[in-house]
């Protein structure tokens, strides 16, 4: 289950280059965000498998799917 407390959530993978690089632009924002291992769940995994990084917006229901830019999430935050 995803935990939505936070309106932003990092979509990863554990060994994922590109997931850490994607952690670095979002924490560079310095928003509140909630990140979550896509193997500890199995939809997740289905749903998201070959497309991590996902960086989600949970109350508009939005995703920014890799490859993306700084420039990228700071509009998708609303920066």
């Amino acid at each position: 289950m995803v935990d939505f407390s936070k309106r932003f959530v990092l979509f990863h993978t554990e060994g994922c280059h590109l997931c850490e690089i994607a952690q670095g632009m979002v924490a560079q924002e310095s928003v509140d965000y909630h990140h979550k291992d896509i193997c500890d769940d199995e939809q997740l995994a289905e749903k998201y498998g070959v497309s991590i990084p996902v960086f989600y917006d949970s109350l508009n229901n939005k995703e920014l799917f890799w490859p993306f830019e700084q420039n990228d999430v700071q509009k998708f935050i609303g920066a």
